[in-house]
């Protein structure tokens, strides 16, 4: 079984490489990652290189935990957390929430995946998504951006994400 209650959080270190993602930068397809930490639901500091050559990732950002829309797109990442890791594929929740609200929120509704904070916007900022929307980007084995999803349906986000994953 894949590891999945510790995932990565996406803050890449000032990168200034050609196609590589870089603060601030516009990612596009075919992008690839660099080695990027932050603090997961426990405070524990989670590496992107943790993950690269073993398994997918699939980062979605929400807004806010224990909110109605959210709850039901944690929610359904859990329900999907099976089918996602069959494909090869562990999804991450950022948002700005705290550690501490990331964990009560995981708690609350059972959630089987790591939920990673990004108060400052520093993680999304990195990736060159906008802080605080709903949006995913699906990362594949070898750290290069396979997808990026800006207009996703809370309810079926999961489900719909599974039927584009390889």
């Amino acid at each position: 079984m894949l590891k999945t209650n510790v995932l990565l959080a996406l803050l890449v270190c000032g990168m200034g490489m050609t196609g590589m993602a870089g603060e601030g930068a516009a990612v596009k397809v075919g992008d690839a990652i660099a080695d990027v930490s932050a603090p997961d639901e426990n405070g524990k500091t989670i590496k992107l290189s943790d993950y690269k050559g073993k398994n997918g990732l699939v980062i979605f950002f929400y807004p806010k935990a224990d909110t109605p829309g959210c709850t039901k797109e944690a929610c359904n990442f859990r329900d999907e957390l099976g089918a996602l890791e069959k494909k090869g594929y562990v999804p991450l929740g950022v948002s700005r929430d705290t550690p501490e609200d990331q964990k009560k929120f995981k708690e609350k509704y059972k959630l089987t995946y790591s939920l990673l904070s990004d108060p400052d916007g520093k993680v999304a900022k990195a990736i060159g998504v906008e802080s605080g929307k709903r949006q995913t980007v699906i990362i594949g084995k070898d750290g290069k951006i396979e997808k990026i999803d800006t207009h996703v349906s809370v309810a079926t986000h999961a489900t719909d994400l599974l039927k584009d994953l390889k």
